[in-house]
């Protein structure tokens, strides 16, 4: 199923996002995990890419086997850094050749230990040009990121505002945002895309603070502001693994039920592949479908 035919009918549409194991541990570790995810019942679930591409058939295996065993839509990540034309073209066969249906195109991060990589030396620089390329080799359902504070890389939110007006207009169905942590910072930037005629479905990605570390980390590398109601959380609670588990889904819920109230498009749920924690959110928000 092509996603944003699902987008036309439901609103608004849960998924989950979940990455694959490390290369050197085995893929049934993650197989584990998604029998509880299935009991979720997700509209659909989004696996990521490796920085560099290192996990890029991961990728693939596990977003088909999600859809041919686990009987739920799923959406591949799908970057271009490091990769040559063919190796874009054969992935894009082998996405095909699955019967995958969905991407969500990215620029993708640089290889983790090549941090000074030249974006420029790739054979596509910016995810519009993968984009344009796999809409016109393909049928595929085009996912693409957006970020409601402006992409890191980018030095003005309004250029970053025209490069996604770009983006879209390049054959864009829908559009995935960077996590985020202040809802107003997601109503701003909506209202700022609409005025730019981006009319396609946003939905928003929400991160759970589960641990205050890891998000402060993340956070970081991706240029997301923490609101201070936030940062006095993790400071009472970042001590306590148990404790800041329970607020950090105390306040994804909160971030959510707004958001819903608001009439957005979806929830993606970035799980950070924890289950439990994804069920216990989905519970408090009266979500788990039947």
């Amino acid at each position: 199923m092509r996603l944003i035919d699902l987008f036309k009918t439901k609103k608004p549409v849960i998924s989950f996002e979940i990455f694959p194991p490390k290369l050197d541990m085995p893929l049934d570790s993650i197989y584990d995990k998604l029998e509880n995810f299935k009991k979720l019942k997700p509209d659909f679930i989004s696996v990521t890419y490796g920085a560099g591409g290192s996990a890029k058939d991961r990728t693939i295996e596990i977003a088909s086997k999600i859809k041919k065993d686990y009987k739920i839509e799923s959406m591949a990540h799908f970057t271009c850094v490091g990769h040559s034309k063919e190796e874009i073209d054969s992935l894009i066969d082998s996405l095909e050749n699955e019967g995958l249906e969905n991407v969500l195109a990215l620029r993708g991060d640089p290889p983790r230990d090549q941090p000074d990589f030249d974006f420029s030396k790739n054979v596509y620089q910016y995810a519009s040009q993968l984009i344009e390329h796999i809409k016109k080799r393909s049928n595929l359902c085009i996912a693409a990121a957006a970020y409601a504070e402006g992409h890191v890389d980018s030095p003005r939110i309004k250029d970053d505002l025209i490069n996604l007006k770009n983006k879209v207009d390049t054959g864009v169905d829908f559009l995935v945002t960077q996590l985020f942590f202040d809802n107003r910072i997601f109503y701003d930037f909506l209202d700022r895309a609409i005025s730019l005629g981006i009319t396609c479905p946003v939905t928003p990605g929400i991160m759970p603070v589960f641990r205050a570390d890891q998000i402060k980390r993340i956070a970081s590398l991706c240029g997301a502001s923490i609101p201070a109601q936030l940062v006095i959380i993790m400071d009472k609670y970042g001590g306590n693994p148990d404790d800041m588990l329970k607020a950090g889904i105390e306040y994804a819920c909160m971030q959510i039920q707004d958001l819903i109230d608001n009439g957005v498009d979806g929830i993606h749920l970035l799980t950070m592949n924890r289950a439990k924690s994804t069920r216990k959110i989905l519970e408090n928000l009266n979500l788990l479908q039947k």
